[in-house]
C-alpha cells in the first residue's frame, strides 16, 4: 500500500461540527423513513420484473422499481408537468427530510440554507421520451420545458425552487459516487463556511430502455436472473452475475451543531470525514490493487481523526459484479488488516439494487438509522461463499449490535472512489 499524503488543515481555523437531523427516503422497498427501515430490518428485496416499459430485444428484464409513488402528494400539477421523475423523487424526499427534522422554513434564513444533490443521469428519462416524440411526430410536439427538465442541474434547482431556498444549489454528477460526493460537499461547506443547513443526498430514475440496454451491452454489469428477480442482487456471493439497477432518492438534513442544539433538534449521527480519489486506471473497471480506493477511505478516516480499528461497520458499495465485490473485499483487508475480520460489512444494494447517483444517499440513510436503532443491516441473497470474498457480510439476516463508527464506501465508473465516516453523536467532541 502506498503511503497516503497527510491531511493539510488550515492553520488556526476550527472546523465546525456537522450533524444529520432529518431523513427522507424513496426506495424500491418503501417510501418514507419508517417503511424503508422496516424493509431493511426484514431483509426485503426490491427486485422484480420491469413494469415501466417492455422491450423484447434487451436481455435484462429486471430492476428494482419504486412502487406506488404519486408525485401529487408532494407537489402541485404545475410542478409535476415541469419535472422529471428524478426531480420529483428529490422534491418528495426533501420535503420528508424537512418534516422529519422539524424545521419551520419561515424561521430559517433561506440564504444560509443550501441544496446539494447527487444525480448520475438526472432528467434523462424525460429527454428520452421527448426524443422519441420528435422522431415520430416532429419538432412541434417537443415540450418547451425539455431544456430545463433534462439537464442534471434541474434536480437541485427544483428542490431549491419548491422550498424557496436561496443558498447554493448544486447537482453533483459523478455517477455512482454522486450522492456520496454531494453529501461530502455539503458536509465540508457547513464545516468551513457560514452556512447553517443543507439538504443533501441523491436522486435517480434510470430504469429506461436506453440505459438498461447500454449497461446490458457492456456484459457482466447487469444481472440476468430474470426468472428470480428477488434474488438477483447477491453481493459477495459466489454466483453473483451483476447488479440490479434501481431508482429512488435519499435526502438528509445536514446542520451545524450549534444551530441544531439551539432548536433542540433530534440528531441521528455526526459526519466526521469525507474524501474522494480516482484510480486513473480504466473507464469502467476498478484498479485491481485498490490503492486509490484504500487512499479514499484512509483520508476520510484521517480527516475524521478515527483509527481503522475504531470502525465497527462498513456499508459497502457491494454491487454484486464480479470485479467490484472482489476488489472491495481486497481493499478492506489491505486497509484494516486483522481488524477486517472483526468488522461487519454489508451491502444495501442486495435489497435496494443500485440506484446510481442516489446509491450513496440510500447507504447513508441506512447507516444513520442503523446507528440509531443499534441494528446491523444484512446482505441478503448470500448463499454460496466466494473464497475471494471472505469477510463477515452479515449474511441474509440483520441483527442487533452496537455501532459507534461507520464507513460508507462507494466507487464508480471512471475510477471514482468516495468515502464518508460517521459517528454516534456525542455532545462533547
Amino acid at each position: 500500500m502506498e503511503k497516503s499524503s497527510p491531511v493539510i488543515e488550515e492553520v488556526g481555523k476550527k472546523k465546525r461540527r456537522v450533524v444529520i437531523t432529518g431523513i427522507g427516503v424513496i426506495s424500491p422497498i418503501g417510501i418514507g423513513k419508517e417503511t424503508f427501515w422496516e424493509g431493511i430490518q426484514e431483509g426485503r428485496s426490491g427486485g422484480g420484473r420491469i413494469t415501466s416499459f417492455k422491450d423484447s430485444f434487451i436481455p435484462v428484464k429486471i430492476a428494482a422499481e419504486v412502487k406506488d409513488f404519486n408525485p401529487l402528494e408532494y407537489m402541485d400539477r404545475k410542478c409535476v408537468k415541469r419535472t422529471d421523475r428524478a426531480s420529483q423523487f428529490a422534491i418528495a424526499a426533501s420535503r420528508m427530510a424537512i418534516e422529519d427534522a422539524n424545521i419551520d422554513l419561515s424561521n430559517e434564513n433561506p440564504q444560509k440554507f443550501g441544496v446539494v444533490i447527487g444525480a448520475g443521469v438526472g432528467g434523462f428519462a424525460f429527454g428520452e421520451d421527448q426524443h422519441l416524440k420528435y422522431l415520430r411526430k416532429g419538432y412541434k410536439t417537443v415540450s418547451p420545458f425539455l431544456a430545463v427538465i433534462m439537464f442534471g442541474g434541474a434536480v437541485s434547482s427544483m428542490v431549491s425552487y419548491e422550498l424557496k431556498l436561496k443558498g447554493r444549489s448544486i447537482t453533483i454528477s459523478t455517477g455512482c459516487t454522486g450522492a456520496t460526493d454531494a453529501i461530502g460537499h455539503a458536509f465540508e461547506t457547513i464545516q468551513n463556511e457560514d452556512v447553517d443547513l443543507i439538504i443533501t443526498g441523491g436522486a435517480e430514475a434510470p430504469i429506461r430502455p436506453a440505459i438498461i440496454a447500454s449497461f446490458a451491452r457492456m456484459g457482466g454489469v447487469l444481472s440476468t436472473y430474470n426468472d428470480k428477480p428477488e434474488i438477483a442482487s447477491r453481493p459477495f456471493d459466489k454466483l453473483r452475475d451483476g447488479m440490479v439497477i434501481s431508482e429512488g432518492a435519499g435526502s438528509l438534513i445536514l446542520e451545524e451543531i450549534e444551530h441544531a442544539l439551539k432548536r433542540n433538534a433530534h440528531i441521528y449521527a455526526e459526519i466526521l470525514g469525507y474524501a474522494a480519489t480516482d484510480d486513473a486506471y480504466h473507464i469502467s473497471t476498478p484498479a485491481p490493487d485498490g490503492i486509490e480506493a484504500i487512499r479514499a477511505i484512509t483520508l476520510a478516516l484521517q480527516k475524521a481523526n478515527v483509527k481503522p480499528e475504531d470502525v465497527d461497520y462498513i456499508n459497502a458499495h457491494g454491487t454484486a459484479t464480479i470485479l467490484n465485490d472482489k476488489t472491495e473485499t481486497l481493499v478492506i483487508k489491505k486497509l484494516f488488516g486483522e481488524h477486517a475480520y472483526k468488522l461487519k460489512v454489508s451491502s444495501t444494494k442486495s435489497m435496494l439494487g443500485h440506484s446510481i447517483g442516489a446509491a450513496g444517499a440510500h447507504q447513508l440513510v441506512t447507516c444513520a438509522l442503523a446507528m440509531e436503532n443499534k441494528f446491523i443491516p444484512p446482505t441478503i441473497n448470500y448463499e454460496y461463499e466466494d473464497p475471494e470474498c471472505d469477510l463477515d457480510y452479515v449474511p441474509n439476516k440483520g441483527h442487533k449490535g452496537n455501532i459507534d463508527v461507520i464507513v460508507v464506501n462507494t466507487c464508480g465508473f471512471g475510477g471514482k472512489n468516495s468515502a464518508l465516516v460517521i459517528r454516534r453523536f456525542k455532545a462533547k467532541d
